[in-house]
């Protein structure tokens, strides 16, 4: 059937077996694909990428940028743990306190943008204004003391001299000077604390943005805490928690009456420049965006409230401000990671702009003469883009003016009338990733299919969300290719041993040490089986074959078997690489990296396209999954379920929500959130399945998709393994 006369072969047929319930690796004598000591030619060998590398922005064709810019919006959605958005309940906000100044007046601020959860902030409104007017969002970054700070008169006289500031007095507060300059333009501004800064204290600063070492007490299987393995398995995260106090801030500027809805903007630097980019990458009534020293192919933001599992995966802070185009946005560098931008990263976000029609709708203000900073001279050109953005008329350049500083205790929201909430305390923190996480969850079941309507919805929410979290797509064929390195004939059928490769010879190649046992008489079945033992799960410890890899091959069926990243020859791998940082925090890692999980399901899809796509390839190709590769093949087939016919999937009762190691094999950001495994064997539908290691009666979820696919027939249950290869070799 098939022909082995080159070294690089297209072959795709087979199937393997393993020690089916094996929960670890066996070192059975399994045959070698590699000389002894050698590895895989694979590039995820290498050291997981960091906040440091390189992020580089490559526009797609104008025809193409649409489909990448929904699927970069999903991830980014995914990531913060706003897909889907969170019901947005009663804000109850609060506004007192009126100062009044010749031009403007200030107000306090705060609001629910969760039950209990506050945000604070100071609201800069213009005076004798006629008609609603613009609104500009102002989150302020890492600024000492946030919204309150004050730089003092030795740092303002230096700043003076230096050209980057023009007023002693009002100078000293570059968040309050842009506030006043708005007001003064005839704009609403809303300078907001991030968690942990200045008035917003029921998560300590310590924690949101200093958070160091895992807590055991906090890492649980219920009641856990923020940055534990299951606070990441439910995308809970600081980063998503401010975008979504971002966004709700929209909605608290939407409310006021003087605000014109259709004319809103965001503008923030640094860790206020990230938010800046992420909310007008999100949120469409954003009409004008201006992130500051932020925007770069370089680092990407160290703090943890700039960082969160999932979010830079195959991409980075360009592409996130690209997903603004073709509206109106500059940006500033300075002497920092953002020095290099006008000649890498604005060049290819300039030519988006003039893909899109839009090329005079994108600068970038590059003074990079000045260290990291949001001056003056970098202020004046925002001025000038909101102005243009919102119809204001006002010739540039526009100037600022001297302003009246305000102190903390004039600025804070707090008072007798208005008293603090409880700070910084480990039982608010649980309670409000619960309340999260029971929200989260009741809109997960409101998903729950019934028919093939409300079964697409589920696809395109749960399944969507699964797809940005594996992040993995079945190949072409062309994209894969077979170096065989061995041929044996044994005993009914013949030993082919080789290296399966994906994008070959590229910096993305990916190489798999795979096995096929070829029956003399095929059947035209190929039994692809996956287990902890990678391909030495065919074979026991004497070198034959396992009992039930052996019936398979008896009956005509081939059978393959691969090591998967952290399997086999790759040297097994019992938990995922993290950067070198310190700080003990998932995001570091799983912000810019795919984990083993994610990376051993893009595997299965590989060799199953191969299996599929030879020019002679089986009419049936079939999935097993045993051990906690079970788990994998329940993935695998929700990512593509027609790409093999029937699945048998042992479970072992496996479920994302029960890990209390985020560097555990098995591990994914999100994987308790969407559905869990359960999900994953309902968005398989109408498939074939055999379930074995869950209840008898099946599982909610999984019937009724089956059910609402009219096949309900197709999924079976069971744990009596003596099943598995009756149900493989049944008749079609």
């Amino acid at each position: 059937m098939f022909r082995f006369s080159a070294v690089i072969v297209s072959l795709s047929l087979l199937s393997i077996a393993t020690n089916l319930w094996a929960d670890s690796p066996k070192e059975p004598q399994t045959p070698k694909a590699l000389a002894p000591e050698a590895k895989p030619a694979d590039y995820r060998l290498a050291p997981p990428k960091d906040l440091n590398g390189y992020f580089p922005f490559n526009p797609p064709a104008k025809d193409q940028w649409p489909a990448r810019a929904e699927e970069v919006k999903r991830q980014l959605s995914v990531a913060l743990g706003i897909w889907p958005q969170p019901a947005k309940t009663p804000l109850n906000a609060v506004v007192h306190g009126k100062l009044e100044f010749d031009d403007y007046t200030v107000e306090k601020v705060y609001f629910e943008s969760l039950p209990g959860f506050y945000v604070t902030g100071s609201l800069y409104r213009p005076k004798n204004a006629k008609g609603p007017v613009p609104a500009v969002l102002c989150p302020h970054g890492h600024w000492p003391d946030g919204r309150f700070y004050d730089r003092g008169a030795e740092g303002i006289l230096q700043d003076l001299v230096g050209g980057s500031e023009r007023f002693e007095e009002g100078g000293r507060s570059p968040l309050q000077a842009r506030c006043v300059q708005l007001a003064r333009m005839g704009c609403v501004a809303f300078l907001y604390d991030m968690i942990g800064y200045a008035d917003s204290v029921q998560l300590s600063r310590e924690l949101a943005h200093g958070f160091a070492k895992q807590r055991p007490e906090m890492n649980t299987t219920e009641n856990w805490g923020m940055f534990s393995p299951q606070a990441e398995a439910n995308l809970q995260s600081i980063m998503g928690l401010q975008t979504w106090n971002s966004i709700r801030a929209l909605d608290f500027l939407e409310s006021l009456p003087d605000v014109d809805q259709k004319r809103l903007g965001v503008t923030g630097s640094s860790g206020g420049g990230t938010q800046t980019m992420i909310l007008a990458a999100l949120d469409p009534r954003i009409v004008t965006s201006y992130p500051a020293v932020m925007v770069s192919t370089s680092m990407q933001g160290g703090c943890t409230c700039e960082n969160c599992s999932m979010l830079r995966i195959d991409t980075g802070n360009v592409e996130f401000a690209a997903l603004f185009a073709p509206k109106l946005q500059g940006m500033t560098a300075a002497d920092d990671w953002t020095k290099e931008m006008a000649t890498k990263g604005f060049p290819e976000l300039k030519k988006l702009y003039e893909e899109l029609g839009a090329p005079k709708n994108v600068s970038l203000h590059a003074a990079v003469h000045f260290p990291h900073n949001y001056n003056n001279v970098a202020r004046a050109p925002m001025y000038d883009i909101f102005s243009r953005a919102f119809g204001l008329g006002i010739k540039a350049p526009i100037v600022e003016h001297d302003y009246t500083l305000l102190t903390k205790d004039q600025l804070t929201v707090w008072d007798d009338q208005h008293p603090r909430p409880e700070a910084g305390s480990e039982d608010y923190e649980r309670k409000l990733l619960h309340d999260m996480k029971t929200e989260s969850d009741k809109a997960i079941a409101a998903l729950t299919p019934t028919d093939e309507a409300s079964f697409a919805k589920f696809q395109e929410v749960v399944g969507g969300a699964w797809k940005s979290l594996i992040g993995a797509k079945t190949p072409t064929f062309d994209a894969l290719q077979l170096e065989v390195t061995d041929k044996t004939a044994k005993e009914g059928y013949l030993q082919i041993t080789g290296l399966l490769r994906k994008n070959a010879g590229s910096d993305q190649q990916t190489e798999l040490p795979i096995v096929f046992l070829y029956p003399e008489k095929w059947n035209s079945q190929a039994v692809l089986w996956l287990s902890p033992a990678g391909k030495g799960g065919l074979y026991g410890a004497d070198g034959n074959l396992t009992p039930m890899v052996k019936q398979l091959v008896e009956k005509g069926t081939s059978v393959v078997g691969v090591d998967l990243l952290g399997q086999g020859e790759f040297g097994v791998e019992e938990l995922n690489p993290i950067v070198e940082n310190p700080r003990e925090f998932a995001g570091y890692t799983y912000g810019y990296n795919r984990t083993l999980f994610a990376d051993r399901v893009a595997d299965v899809l590989a060799v199953g396209a191969f299996l599929r796509g030879h020019e002679r390839a089986a009419k049936y190709v079939d999935l097993v999954g045993v051990g906690n590769c079970g788990v994998i093949a329940a993935a695998a087939r929700a990512e593509d379920p027609a790409l093999f016919d029937r699945a048998v999937i042992a479970t072992g009762g496996f479920r994302f929500a029960k890990l209390l190691d985020f560097r555990d094999a098995s591990f994914i950001p999100g994987g308790a959130k969407y559905g869990d495994l359960p999900a994953l064997l309902a968005l398989a539908a109408p498939q074939s399945a055999l379930v074995l290691g869950e209840p008898a009666e099946g599982l909610p979820l999984v019937k009724g998709a089956y059910a609402a696919r009219g096949a309900a027939e197709a999924q079976k249950n069971g744990d009596d393994r003596s099943s598995i290869v009756p149900y493989l070799t049944a008749p079609r």
